[in-house]
Parts: structure tokens; C-alpha cells; sequence
């Protein structure tokens, strides 16, 4: 992943794939904050890369959410 997620790309995904994405992404954050505790610099430019896809997938998560959440109110009538 060299660069940065589009909105409109992760609005396509499911939840599921976002969870996964998501879980990835952390996983790399965690490699490149071990790699720069241990001095080897290598990527440390993908770290804020890296949090501000976190932060996009955080927050489409959320509108998704309240997207169903909001459809299921409206659909079983109650307000």
C-alpha cells in the first residue's frame, strides 16, 4: 500500500473488508512504530499516511453504521 485510501474507494467496501483493511493497517502502524523504537527509519513518512487512513476507515465505519441504524428505525416505524 504506497498510497493513501480514497474515500471513494473504501465507501465501495463492506464492513467486513473494512474491518480487515482496518486490522491491517494496524499492524503496519505497530511494524513502523517498532521499527522506529529500534532506529531503523525506514518508511517513517507512512506513518501519518498510514493514520489518516485509519482515521478514514474509522469514520466510514461510522456513517455506514448510522446509515443501517437509521434504515432500520425507519423501516420498523419507530422514531
Amino acid at each position: 500500500m504506497a498510497k493513501a485510501l480514497k474515500p471513494a474507494d473504501l465507501r465501495a467496501k463492506t464492513i467486513d473488508e473494512l474491518k480487515t483493511l482496518l486490522v491491517d493497517l494496524k499492524r503496519e502502524q505497530f511494524n513502523l512504530r517498532f521499527q522506529r523504537a529500534t532506529g531503523q527509519n525506514e518508511g517513517i513518512s507512512r506513518v501519518g499516511v498510514i493514520r489518516r487512513d485509519i482515521a478514514r476507515i474509522k469514520t466510514i465505519m461510522g456513517e455506514l453504521v448510522n446509515k443501517n441504524a437509521v434504515g432500520a428505525s425507519a423501516s420498523t416505524g419507530k422514531s
